[in-house]
C-alpha cells in the first residue's frame, strides 16, 4: 500500500463518520473496518465504468451489509459516479441520494436495494445466475461480451441469516465460480461479541456447501486482500468465499473492536480524536485532500479506457453476429409486451378447470413469445403448474436451461429472483404454495420498494386447499399482500382472467405482482379477459337501472356470484355481479370508471371471498356484508369447506336476501 492508498482509504473512513456525525444517526463501524477491501476491490479488482454505471459487462457490487451505506457512498463519490460532496453532508436526510440503506434506482451506482441482512447475499447468487444464462446464450468462441463477476460484501450478522445459507447451497451445487463474497469478519453484533450466539466455523460450513473458502489475517493488508481476490478469480467450478478479519471503527482510540462504533456515531470528541490516530492533517470537515484527488483521477482512467476496449469488442460483435446482437438488445430492454396483446391465441377460453392450469398454460404461451423469461419452483413445480415445457433446466451442466429447481428455499428463491432483475437481460418469476408466501415476503418487500416487477406464481390459494388442514390453508396472506405498497395481487377466477392477471404482470415495469391461484376446479364465465384487465369489472349487469345489491367476489368464488344472480332475479332482486381480480389495478382506474362498475348509490353490498375479511371493508362499506374467513380452516376435502365456512350459492343469497330486506 503506497501512502496515496492509505490516504484515500482514510478519506473514506473520514468521510464516513463526519457524514453520520452530522446526521446523528450511522454506522460507522463498518465504514472504518471495511474500507480497505472496498478500495482494493473497486481500484483494481472491480471491472465498473464511472462513465457508464449501466454497463452491461460490468462486475456487480452488492453490499449486503447494507447498514454500511456511507461506505458505498464515499466509493462513489471518490470513484466518479456524480455524487456530489452535498449529497454526503445530507446523509439520511429527506429526498437525499445517500438513503441510510442504499436504494436501486434512487442512487447511481447502486446494483442492489440492501438493508435486510442477508438479502444482498442472495441477490449476488442471482446476479451470478444471470450472468452464467446470458454468458452461455450470448458468447461467441472469439468474443466473450457477457464476463463479469458477482461480487457481495457481507459481515456476520449476514452470515447469521438462514437467507445466507439457503442462497450459499444453491451457489454451491450450481457451481457458481463467478461469485465472490467478501466476509467483513470482525466478531461484533449491536449487542457485542458474537461469541454470545454465533461461534461456529464459517469457512467449514461453506466449505461443506462446495465453496472455495480463502482467509486474510488483517483487513488493513490490502495486497493480502488482493491476492486472495485474484486466487478466487482462478477458480472456474466453486464459488468463493474470503474472510478478511477487520477491526470494527478502526482508528476510533476508544471505540474500535466494540459494539460502541456499530450502530450509533462516535461522537464529536471521539471523531476528532480519531482523524489524529489515522493521521489525518485536514481541520474542515468533508475534505478530500489533491493527493486523494490525483489518485482517484489516474483510477477512474484506468477504469474507463478497460471499458472503452470492452466497447471496441461489441462494436466489432454487432457486425459479426448482427441477429444474436439484436436478441440480445431485446432480452436487455425486454421488450415483448405488445406480442401478448396482439396475439389472440393467448386470450384462452376453455373449460372449467383450476386457475393453477389455466396458469400452467398461459406460462407456457408466453414462454413461446418471451426467450428470455427464466423461473422455477421451491420444489413445487409440478404441484403450482410453473415449468416451461420443452426448456431445459439450469444447472452446473447446463447454463443454457431456463427452468430453474430452487430447491425448498422460499425465501432465497425471492431473493435470487430480485438478483437476476437487478443483473438485467432475463425476466424472472417464481412459484410455491400461497402459505408459504410467509417465508418470501420479506424479499418481496424489496421488489416492491425497488420497483422490480418479480412474478410470483402463488397456488393453493385458500380453504380450498382442503386435506393439507389449516397450516397449509392460506386465510390471511391476501390481505397482508393488499397491504403492500407498489404490490399487484392477482386473483383470477378462471382462465380468461388468469391471462389477464399473467398479461398484466409480465407488461408492469415497475411493480411485482403476486398471482394467486386455485387448487380446486372453477367455473369457466367465458368473458374475454381483456376485460379483467382493469382490475375490476361486470360479469353481470343488474336488469334494473339501479341494482338492488351488488355482489363483488373474487377468484373461485366469482362462480357462487354469477349463479347467485340466477336464483336473486327469481326472487326478484336485481343484482350486479362485480368481479375484482386485482383491487391495486382497480383503485387505479378512473374515478369514472370505478363509479360505474360499483355504483356509490347503491350501498348494499356482499363481497365473497374465501380469505380473512379485513381488506374488503372499503368496499363493503357500513351497509355491506362480507362472507369471508375469520378463523383458521380444517382438515378436510375442500367440499366439505366451502359448505362449513358459507361459501356456497345458497349462502351468498341468505345472506344477500337479508341485507336486501333490513
Amino acid at each position: 500500500m503506497n501512502s496515496s492508498e492509505l490516504l484515500t482509504i482514510n478519506c473514506m473512513r473520514v468521510l464516513g463518520m463526519e457524514a453520520i456525525e452530522k446526521a446523528k444517526s450511522g454506522h460507522p463501524g463498518i465504514v472504518m473496518g471495511a474500507a480497505p477491501m472496498a478500495y482494493e476491490l473497486f481500484a483494481k479488482h472491480l471491472k465498473h465504468n464511472p462513465k457508464n454505471a449501466k454497463w452491461i459487462d460490468r462486475d456487480r457490487f452488492v453490499l449486503s451489509a447494507g447498514h454500511g451505506s456511507m461506505l458505498m457512498y464515499s466509493l462513489l463519490h471518490l470513484f466518479g459516479y456524480g455524487l456530489k460532496i452535498e449529497d454526503i453532508k445530507q446523509f439520511r436526510q429527506f429526498g437525499s441520494l445517500t438513503p441510510g440503506h442504499p436504494e436501486f434506482n434512487h442512487t447511481v451506482g447502486i446494483d442492489a436495494s440492501t438493508g435486510p441482512l442477508g438479502q444482498g447475499f442472495a441477490n449476488a447468487v442471482g446476479m451470478a445466475m444471470a450472468e452464467a444464462h446470458l454468458a452461455d446464450k450470448f458468447n461467441t468462441e472469439d468474443m466473450k461480451i457477457i464476463d463479469h463477476y458477482s461480487y457481495a460484501l457481507c459481515g456476520d450478522g449476514c452470515m447469521m441469516e438462514g437467507i445466507s445459507y439457503e442462497a450459499a447451497s444453491l451457489a454451491g451445487t450450481l457451481g457458481l465460480g463467478k461469485l465472490i463474497v467478501l466476509y467483513d469478519s470482525n466478531n461484533i453484533t449491536i449487542e457485542g461479541n458474537t461469541d454470545f450466539a454465533f461461534t461456529e466455523n464459517v469457512r467449514q460450513r461453506f466449505e461443506a456447501m462446495n465453496w472455495q473458502t480463502l482467509f486474510v489475517e488483517d483487513g488493513n493488508d490490502i495486497d493480502a486482500i488482493g491476492k486472495a481476490i485474484e486466487e478466487a478469480k482462478k477458480e472456474k467450478n466453486k464459488p468463493t468465499l474470503i474472510e478478511i478479519k477487520t477491526v470494527i471503527g478502526y482508528g476510533s482510540p476508544n471505540k474500535a473492536g466494540s459494539e460502541s462504533s456499530h450502530g450509533a456515531p462516535l461522537g464529536e470528541e471521539e471523531v476528532k480524536l480519531t482523524k489524529a490516530n489515522l493521521g489525518w492533517k485536514y481541520d474542515e470537515s468533508f475534505v478530500v485532500p489533491e493527493e486523494v484527488k490525483e489518485n482517484m483521477e489516474k483510477v477512474q482512467a484506468e477504469l474507463v479506457s478497460k471499458a472503452e476496449k470492452w466497447e471496441k469488442l461489441f462494436d466489432e460483435y454487432k457486425v459479426k453476429y448482427p441477429e444474436l446482437y439484436a436478441e440480445l438488445e431485446k432480452w436487455l430492454s425486454d421488450d415483448f409486451d405488445a406480442e401478448l396483446l396482439e396475439d389472440d391465441s393467448f386470450w384462452l377460453n376453455e373449460g372449467d378447470m383450476a386457475t393453477r392450469d389455466c396458469s400452467g398454460k398461459i406460462l407456457n404461451k408466453i414462454a413461446e413469445i418471451r426467450p428470455n423469461l427464466f423461473g422455477g419452483s421451491a420444489d413445487l413445480a409440478s404441484s403450482n403448474k410453473s415449468e416451461m415445457v420443452g426448456r431445459d433446466y439450469f444447472s452446473k451442466e447446463n447454463r443454457s436451461g431456463s427452468n430453474m429447481h430452487f430447491g425448498i428455499r422460499e425465501l432465497a428463491m425471492t431473493a435470487i429472483a430480485n438478483g437476476l432483475y437487478y443483473h438485467g437481460g432475463v425476466r424472472p418469476y417464481i412459484a410455491t404454495f400461497f402459505v408459504f408466501s410467509d417465508y418470501m415476503k420479506p424479499a418481496l418487500r424489496v421488489s416492491a420498494i425497488s420497483g422490480l416487477p418479480i412474478v410470483s406464481i402463488l397456488t393453493h390459494d385458500s380453504i380450498g386447499v382442503g386435506e393439507d388442514g389449516p397450516t397449509h390453508q392460506p386465510i390471511e396472506q391476501l390481505s397482508a399482500f393488499r397491504s403492500t405498497p407498489n404490490f399487484n395481487v392477482w386473483r383470477p377466477c378462471d382462465i380468461n382472467e388468469s391471462a389477464a392477471a399473467w398479461y398484466s404482470a409480465m407488461t408492469e415495469k415497475s411493480t411485482p405482482s403476486g398471482l394467486v391461484f386455485t387448487r380446486q376446479k372453477t367455473k369457466n364465465l367465458g368473458i374475454d379477459g381483456r376485460n379483467a384487465l382493469k382490475g375490476g369489472y361486470v360479469v353481470r349487469k343488474s336488469f334494473k337501472e339501479t341494482p338492488d345489491v351488488i355482489l363483488i367476489a373474487t377468484g373461485s368464488e366469482v362462480g357462487l356470484a354469477y349463479d347467485a344472480y340466477d336464483v336473486l332475479k327469481e326472487k326478484g332482486i336485481s343484482a350486479q355481479v362485480v368481479s375484482m381480480p386485482c383491487v391495486e389495478v382497480f383503485e387505479k382506474q378512473e374515478d369514472s370508471y370505478k363509479e360505474s362498475v360499483i355504483p356509490s348509490n347503491v350501498e348494499k353490498r356482499v363481497v365473497i371471498e374465501a380469505s380473512f375479511d379485513m381488506s374488503w371493508y372499503r368496499y363493503a362499506g357500513n351497509k355491506g356484508v362480507v362472507i369471508g374467513m375469520t378463523e383458521f380452516g380444517q382438515s378436510a376435502p375442500f367440499s366439505v369447506l366451502f359448505e362449513h365456512y358459507g361459501f356456497t350459492v345458497d349462502n351468498v343469497v341468505e345472506k344477500t336476501m337479508e341485507l336486501v330486506n333490513r
